[in-house]
């Protein structure tokens, strides 16, 4: 009996986490409230907040959950053997192929950039999110700097370096309708996601120029 109760508490906390995922990619945190959330999972709002308090403490386990994909599938990679390049290729991979997975995911994250402002970050849940995105930060960065330091990388600037990825990477999936029509297909077709891999690697690896002139680029680390 105590296993079942504990699968029924698992598996309704997994399905107001699917909704509300949905629910804030699409409008925001300020945009959904705790009762359309029940209302979707099919529970009354008191069992709703019998698992999460509050709002807040809903959307920051939604921000936790996508976090958790992230790093799970990037400190395997990032612990895997080869020079850092080899390494870097891998998380590139990992990293899209996790917003690839859910269309939600990428939607909320950038979303989640510009509403920080409503959320006073002083929550447990809150916190945790936090330090989920410094650890993800902390360890890209620490690869970066390796291949710098063993010349396989260009010395360059690792936190703007950090923005360009975030712009890479996240805002494609996040694009939506306009990327779609972009690009004349679903951003989520497993032959879009392999041509998004190429084409990011290309833009990273190789740039724009098939000359480049050294001279206008001005490098600072």
């Amino acid at each position: 009996m105590e296993i079942a109760h504990t699968f029924i508490e698992q598996s309704s906390r997994e399905r107001i986490l699917d909704a509300a995922e949905v629910l804030f990619a699409r409008r925001g945190f300020a945009g959904v409230g705790m009762r359309e959330v029940a209302e979707v999972v099919g529970l009354s709002k008191s069992s709703l907040f019998h698992h999460f308090k509050s709002k807040v403490e809903l959307y920051a386990a939604v921000a936790g959950r996508i976090l958790k994909a992230f790093e799970e599938r990037t400190t395997e990679v990032l612990a895997s053997p080869g020079d850092a390049q080899l390494r870097f290729d891998r998380w590139l991979d990992a990293m899209i192929d996790t917003l690839a997975e859910r269309p939600t995911r990428a939607r909320l994250l950038l979303r989640s950039l510009f509403e920080d402002d409503e959320l006073a970050g002083e929550s447990a849940e809150e916190k945790e999110v936090d330090h989920i995105i410094q650890r993800l930060f902390e360890s890209i960065a620490r690869l970066l700097r390796e291949g710098m330091e063993e010349g396989l990388f260009r010395p360059a600037s690792i936190p703007h370096l950090l923005q360009s990825l975030v712009g890479l990477l996240v805002y494609h999936f996040a694009s939506g309708e306009f990327g779609e029509t972009l690009l004349r297909q679903s951003l989520f077709l497993p032959a879009a996601v392999t041509k998004r891999k190429e084409e990011v690697k290309a833009l990273l690896y190789e740039g724009m120029l098939t000359q480049p002139d050294r001279s206008r680029a001005t490098h600072r680390v």
